[in-house]
């Protein structure tokens, strides 16, 4: 293909709701201009950009995509990209390659919160954006509607280019209020528009519209002001460099109008993206960590090349697969390069520009660019490749903790052996999920950004790998402790026909303040124990703890003294001393106050304010103690401490007090004693699974 310079490269990230209609513009961009033969369906499962068979199966996108188009000189290359909120951590990654975006909004349900919430993204990176309101020929479609929910939610700086021509099913084009001209589509599908006098019946409305936009334009700039006011006019020069000026500096956010589906309005927004979203260049200089101190580099293909992997995927034929935007210098095949995150070298063998999935040979990579390559060693997600030497590392991308867990169960040994690799392969590709073993339970756990993210990760273990697995609520990691003291002996003796079992321990148990763990101390004094027996004592007690006498769960947080004690010369041994300490364990536990600690999460609640005291309701009617409150842009941020028992059906009951406009985030914080009632019900379960007997209760 043609070779590109940054000034005529344009990078763009298709933003929106889920089901808002990115892949649908995608890929009519792509039919418009010959990238492909057809125009593709999301409901046929032919699009580009939709490739995986998740992605197919349910009908939205799960990652994000890269695919680019040529048009009027210019390479565009366009990042789709997920809008539910389970993936949004991957557009907030694909921000990180584009200089602008194109934000989606459903011509018949508006803004919606995925499109608050990437609104909010593209606001933290700074980002020009322009708007589209798309599905415009569906029924109860309404852009003027619409555009009031997009100006009372972003403010009057989000202002119409283009008007709709008819409404619903007869929407059948778009006025150009810069041009003041009618751009009439045919109705096949096919793209091709004849640009037409304003009708009759609209010419009012788009007057109107029109000196409205003139006026947004001059009030962001002096001098066109000063001749606004002085002439009542700017020239078309004046208004498109004025609107540029506006939309780099977010002052303005012009408004499209369009049907993706039936591909009417794809080009002229390509319009919009050449010439009102910056190229790199324009973009400027971007931050970076330069030799060690804060800094920045420059936007150009004679500097020394800093790059950032922004996306890796997995393919089961060519390896690890890294998406990479180039932001200064250029990257060539068969070259060696510094990743400077890890501190070593990578080989590039060949580059290749991506369309969804296919890939295409690539010479070089100039900056500005988004390419990918193959096989890297060691290099993963928000890794900086730089030229050797440089000394130039690119902030990191920040990844959301996931905020769910599940236990998995492979349905067969043969779904055991291979979920090991399957699992590094996901983790590879999705920064937000974590495969791990509890200590505690032994379980094998799948964390990630919410339950739709984990059934989709175990479909595409499915799927892809060939493991199966079973998704199970996570077995609460309990722990026991002691609230009292005892002083306790434990004595062993076992005579059978020959050489009998002598052991015998006296030892003191008190508490240690939580997160101590277990102290043993050894105060035996003129050979009560012989020394060698000492460690088992200790081995004993260590065996006996992970196991406690209310409900079979490891003890924590207490200490034991072995002061005193008794052996025999034959009979005595260290197995025997393990278990006359075991002994000992049980009967100390049982005399100082055992209890039951569970595991309380750090939990962090983003919601809108007018839901604020539902959750704040609903987080104490699940024992939870509100930490205090903040503000983060429109958000407000609830925090508090939790049981985790207790937050195991938090995700869809806060999905369905905010309507999905809330998310949370949760951790691990300490351990607490679970009140008296529930301990019941506790030992019960324990009774009931097996792990201690009734008469241990």
């Amino acid at each position: 293909m043609k070779d590109y310079t940054p000034d005529k490269t344009r990078n763009v990230a298709l933003v929106g709701h889920g089901s808002s209609g990115k892949t649908s513009l995608a890929a009519a961009l792509l039919f418009d201009f010959g990238a492909t033969g057809r125009l593709t369906k999301v409901d046929k499962g032919n699009t580009v950009t939709d490739y995986e068979p998740e992605e197919i199966d349910r009908k939205i996108s799960i990652n994000s995509a890269v695919c680019f188009f040529e048009a009027n000189g210019h390479k565009i290359n366009c990042v789709d990209t997920p809008g539910y909120s389970n993936f949004l951590w991957d557009t907030k990654a694909a921000l990180r390659a584009v200089d602008g975006a194109a934000v989606l909004v459903d011509g018949v349900s508006g803004v919606e919160v995925g499109t608050e919430k990437v609104w909010e993204m593209l606001e933290e990176d700074e980002l020009p954006r322009l708007v589209v309101i798309n599905k415009l020929d569906r029924e109860n479609a309404n852009f003027k509607r619409v555009l009031e929910s997009v100006v009372q939610f972003f403010g009057r700086r989000a202002v119409p280019v283009q008007l709709p021509i008819g409404e619903e099913k007869n929407f059948s084009g778009v006025i150009d209020l810069m041009r003041m001209k009618a751009l009439v589509f045919e109705k096949d599908e096919g793209g091709k528009f004849k640009e037409e006098d304003v009708p009759a019946a609209l010419q009012a409305e788009a007057s109107k519209k029109r000196d409205e936009l003139v006026e947004m334009i001059a009030e962001n700039d002096e001098k066109l002001m000063e001749k606004y006011l002085d002439k009542g006019e700017l020239s078309p020069e004046e208004i498109h460099s004025g609107l540029k000026k506006a939309v780099f500096f977010r002052q303005l956010y012009p408004v499209y109008a369009c049907s993706a589906l039936v591909n009417i309005g794809a080009q002229p927004l390509a319009d919009g993206m050449i010439d009102l979203l910056p190229s790199p260049l324009e973009r400027g200089s971007v931050k970076a960590t330069v030799k060690g101190q804060p800094g920045t580099i420059k936007t150009s293909v004679d500097d020394p090349l800093a790059a950032l992997v922004f996306k890796t995927l997995s393919d089961p034929y060519t390896g690890r697969i890294s998406l990479i935007r180039v932001f200064s210098g250029k990257l060539s095949p068969d070259s060696v390069v510094s990743n400077a995150t890890k501190e070593t070298d990578e080989k590039i063998s060949g580059l290749f520009f991506l369309q969804g999935k296919e890939q295409v040979p690539a010479g070089q990579a100039k900056c500005g660019d988004i390419v990918a390559t193959a096989k890297l060693k060691v290099t993963t997600t928000g890794d900086t490749l730089s030229a050797k030497g440089a000394e130039v590392a690119l902030p990191p991308i920040k990844f959301p903790e996931p905020s769910i867990s599940f236990a998995i169960e492979p349905k067969s040994r043969a779904d055991e052996d291979r979920i090991s690799q399957a699992s590094h392969r996901i983790m590879e590709e999705d920064p937000t999920v974590r495969f791990e073993r509890d200590p505690d339970t032994s379980q094998l756990l799948i964390s990630g950004g919410g339950e739709l993210h984990v059934r989709i990760i175990t479909d595409k273990l499915k799927k892809r790998y060939s493991v199966d697995v079973e998704l199970k609520p996570p077995k609460i990691s309990y722990k026991e402790t002691i609230k009292g003291r005892a002083d306790v002996q434990g004595r062993h003796k076992k005579q059978t026909g020959g050489r009998g079992q002598f052991g015998d321990v006296w030892i003191k148990m008190e508490p240690l303040p939580r997160g101590q763990d277990f102290v043993f101390e050894d105060k035996i004094f003129g050979g009560a124990i012989p020394r060698n027996y000492i460690p088992s004592v200790e081995k004993g007690l260590l065996e006996a703890r992970k196991k406690g006498v209310l409900a079979g769960y490891p003890t924590v947080d207490f200490k034991v003294i072995l002061y005193d004690g008794s052996y025999h010369e034959v009979d005595s041994s260290d197995i025997a001393f393990k278990i006359a300490a075991s002994k000992a364990f049980k009967l100390a536990m049982k005399e100082a106050r055992p209890t039951i600690l569970e595991p309380v999460m750090s939990v962090e609640v983003y919601t809108p304010e007018a839901y604020m005291g539902d959750i704040m309701g609903n987080l104490n009617g699940r024992r939870g103690k509100l930490q205090g409150m903040e503000q983060k842009g429109n958000m407000r941020i609830i925090k508090a401490t939790v049981p985790m028992a207790e937050m195991l059906d938090f995700e869809p009951t806060l999905t369905s007090i905010t309507g999905g406009r809330g998310s949370f985030l949760m951790e691990f914080s300490h351990y607490e004693e679970v009140p008296s009632h529930l301990q019941q019900k506790i030992i019960a379960e324990a009774v009931k699974e097996g792990r201690v007997r009734p008469e241990e209760e």
